[in-house]
């Protein structure tokens, strides 16, 4: 069964009762939780999902954010994003043990995160030791039995298959966000859903309008006033080999609330079939 759930750092709170009203507010009752604040925040986070669930909420989803990105320019985060950086790996590893520990234990079955911007060509050096990296921490999650999906949009859907072929683990799938395709101008997000269809584990719901100027940022917008074509990228959903959850993300803007709402709406209008 499918399930409509909303990020947690969409909504910015400060506790998990906070995040737990906030919720209410918007009419849904699952989410995609950030887990670095459970390892790192202990005294706030720790023990989130059960008090989530208490309150009636369901965690379908984690999410792993690597330390040191900075999202300044497209530049600075072809840099320092996901796992390229050598000198934030370890950490970055100990936070994938960490997480993956939590997940486990709470039955979280997948978590997701950017891999980082892959080369394009596959006898890169840097994309090599991507690939391991990669691989290592879907190996620490796997450990727990939890899923891991990389966020699309920092590479085309080409390199992106690519480099799941290379990194061959059962345990690794795609997390699929429409805007981020049109963000970083990877290209057509129905094209790029189709082509990664085997391996899409998630689905985020977000929308954006593409860059006037190449080698910028586009912008996020609230979704269904985008570029994302929205039927027949539910279309697409669909056809996918598998059910997957939808998350609403929202990540611009000072109403982030009324803004999820109006995600909620247009996915209860165009596709009501897809979550409950």
């Amino acid at each position: 069964m499918r399930t409509l759930a909303v990020c947690s750092w969409s909504l910015r709170p400060e506790t998990p009762d906070v995040l737990a009203d906030a919720l209410g507010r918007v009419g849904i009752d699952a989410v995609q939780l950030a887990l670095v604040p459970c390892v790192e925040q202990p005294a706030v986070w720790a023990g989130a999902i059960a008090r989530l669930r208490s309150r009636g909420i369901r965690t379908v989803s984690g999410m792993l954010a690597t330390v040191g990105e900075d999202y300044s320019t497209l530049e600075t985060i072809a840099k320092t994003g996901g796992v390229r950086p050598a000198g934030t790996w370890a950490r970055n590893l100990e936070l994938a043990k960490s997480t993956a520990a939590i997940a486990g234990e709470a039955g979280v079955p997948l978590v997701t995160f950017h891999a980082g911007f892959l080369p394009h060509d596959r006898a890169d050096a840097e994309r090599v030791a991507m690939i391991d990296r990669l691989r290592a921490i879907a190996d620490a999650y796997a450990a727990h039995g939890v899923r891991v999906a990389f966020e699309t949009g920092q590479e085309s859907a080409a390199t992106l298959t690519e480099a799941l072929a290379d990194i061959a683990h059962p345990n690794v799938g795609v997390n699929f966000d429409p805007a981020n395709m049109i963000l970083y101008g990877m290209g057509d997000p129905v094209a790029a859903l189709r082509m990664l269809a085997p391996h899409v584990f998630q689905i985020h719901v977000k929308d954006a309008v593409p860059t006037a100027v190449p080698g910028t940022w586009g912008d996020e917008v609230v979704a269904g006033t985008g570029a994302v074509d929205w039927p027949a990228f539910f279309a697409a959903v669909r056809a996918l080999p598998r059910p997957v959850d939808l998350v609403i993300e929202r990540e611009a803007g000072p109403t982030r609330e009324a803004d999820i709402r109006a995600a909620r709406e247009m996915v209860s209008r165009l596709a009501p079939d897809l979550s409950k």
